[in-house]
């Protein structure tokens, strides 16, 4: 009886299929391969090595900039005092670019999703702390070029290509644009530190995919299960 109820299970195939219902049931959503909602395909849980690259360059170049800008502005006026404003110009013109890049990048290729045990709070600070992290990358090379402008010191990128001025010149205007651009940079050294913080959290505290998806050495967890 038994072996008549299996071969009538395995005709029509409910056997694989139960077998398949019960294994989902006993794993756990972030044990099951990321799909797409709306094709059903499996999606890549780490980004593309374009993303991974422009990501670090961008990172390395931005610590680079803001550690020129908050040692520069102390330093009394002199040759290496002047060669360090046009280093940080042409880092920001360059963080600028790769910005950009990376924004193309971003709307062409999509990013590999959060891990499914994310609290939906998280994924909700995740989303507007990248945005913040995007506006400042933006509006801190954009203020510093205005300011350049208003104090009429155009930037001239790797020394070779003038760029154009967007403001007359106007003292006043370029002092506010200062204390704009240094306010700004405050705010995103405040957010790096969040932003690395929660990385290490979701790494050796939760455990998750959340930093592996960005270290390509690292290999994710989800594979080693």
């Amino acid at each position: 009886m038994k072996m008549d109820t299996y071969h009538r299970a395995s005709a029509v195939g409910v056997l694989p299929r139960c077998r398949r219902d019960r294994a989902n049931r006993l794993t756990s959503p972030a044990e099951r391969p990321y799909r797409d909602k709306k094709t059903g395909q499996p999606m890549p849980i780490t980004y593309t090595r374009i993303a991974i690259a422009l990501h670090w360059v961008t990172a390395g170049l931005i610590l680079a900039a803001l550690a020129l800008g908050l040692s520069m502005t102390e330093m009394p006026l002199s040759p290496q005092k002047l060669k360090f404003y046009a280093w940080h110009k042409w880092l920001g013109v360059t963080v600028f670019l790769l910005v950009v890049l990376r924004l193309i990048w971003r709307i062409t290729h999509r990013p590999p999703p959060l891990p499914a045990e994310l609290p939906s709070w998280q994924r909700s600070a995740a989303q507007v702390t990248h945005a913040l992290l995007y506006v400042l990358m933006l509006t801190i090379p954009l203020t510093g070029w205005l300011m350049s402008s208003a104090k009429g010191v155009q930037t001239v990128y790797l020394g070779v290509l003038p760029i154009p001025d967007l403001l007359a010149k106007d003292e006043a205007l370029g002092n506010l644009l200062d204390s704009v651009h240094t306010v700004l940079a405050y705010g995103l050294i405040a957010l790096l530190v969040v932003h690395v913080v929660a990385a290490l959290k979701h790494h050796w505290v939760d455990r998750d995919d959340v930093l592996t998806r960005m270290l390509p050495w690292i290999k994710p967890r989800k594979e080693n299960r």
